[in-house]
């Protein structure tokens, strides 16, 4: 008899020399940190930055010599920064918590009640997600000015979800697609009704997905710009991204120190949520849930 072949026992050992570990994996890696890392260093060295440092032709542009907080004093307390910062927070989490509701019930519709039609249902949502706000901005400003909801948080809070809903629900669909079927059909026999089934068995089985769409509902409303530039016009009303291009620009005069002080300060919480619900996050875009 022929003796089976050994198993290949080399596996990964072709990265255990040194220099092949430089060119497979420290080098990409260290590539890929610097181009991610380097606009927020970036932020955060033109923010501490004196004005005489950042209209000084000589010295070192990526290095400060003598850091201030002046940029930082300006942007809170010469400008309606906090406002911006409050109103950013407010419409971001309540159109994603709306969002996330109309979301969730359409979602498991077409993905659980196997309706006719569910599928094409399910690609119009897709295809209504793609339609770029250029478009829809005008139509919707219409709208907010027969409702007289223009230059109001409403606005804002309304028009949101336009965007927000379609991407929510094509992204739970996938989710709760990969939940198993007997479980609703156990539940069925045992009496459940679908508003029972969908709180108690499908919502805590897709928490992660869940939280990747609320991740990236709140991240789109938290950097949106087109309609928060077109249905808002006071200043106390704007949004962070809206309210750090307007108000720190005037004219040809570019405040570089407080623009990226606030476009730092825009970015902490999104970077902090991201970190914070990591793990759900990669859970719930592989969208696995085991039976």
């Amino acid at each position: 008899m022929k003796t089976q072949d050994k198993p290949d026992s080399q596996g990964m050992d072709y990265l255990q020399t040194l220099p092949r570990r430089w060119v497979t994996v420290y080098i990409p890696l260290g590539i890929f940190v610097f181009v991610l890392l380097f606009p927020f260093y970036w932020m955060v060295v033109t923010s501490f930055k004196p004005n005489e440092e950042l209209l000084a032709r000589t010295g070192n542009p990526f290095w400060i010599i003598k850091p201030t907080f002046a940029h930082f004093h300006k942007l809170l307390f010469e400008t309606a920064y906090p406002e911006w910062l409050w109103n950013t927070v407010l419409v971001s989490v309540t159109s994603t918590i709306l969002s996330l509701v109309a979301s969730v019930l359409a979602a498991y519709a077409i993905e659980r009640l196997r309706f006719q039609g569910a599928k094409p249902a399910g690609a119009a949502i897709f295809l209504a997600y793609l339609v770029p706000p250029s478009i829809l901005f005008i139509p919707l400003a219409a709208i907010i000015f027969q409702l007289g909801l223009f230059d109001t948080r409403m606005a804002l809070i309304l028009s949101y979800p336009t965007f927000l809903i379609p991407f929510s629900t094509w992204l739970l669909m996938g989710y709760f697609r990969s939940i198993p079927y007997e479980l609703e059909e156990c539940a069925l026999i045992d009496g459940a009704s679908r508003w029972q089934i969908l709180i108690k068995i499908v919502l805590p089985l897709a928490v992660p997905g869940l939280i990747s769409a609320g991740i990236f509902a709140f991240t789109l409303s938290w950097n949106e710009f087109i309609y928060a530039l077109t249905f808002i016009s006071s200043s106390e009303m704007k949004t962070v991204p809206v309210g750090v291009i307007t108000e720190l620009v005037e004219g040809d005069v570019y405040h570089w120190g407080s623009l990226m002080a606030g476009a730092l300060l825009g970015s902490l919480p999104v970077a902090f949520i991201y970190s914070f619900f990591v793990e759900h996050y990669v859970s719930g875009m592989t969208g696995s849930v085991k039976e």
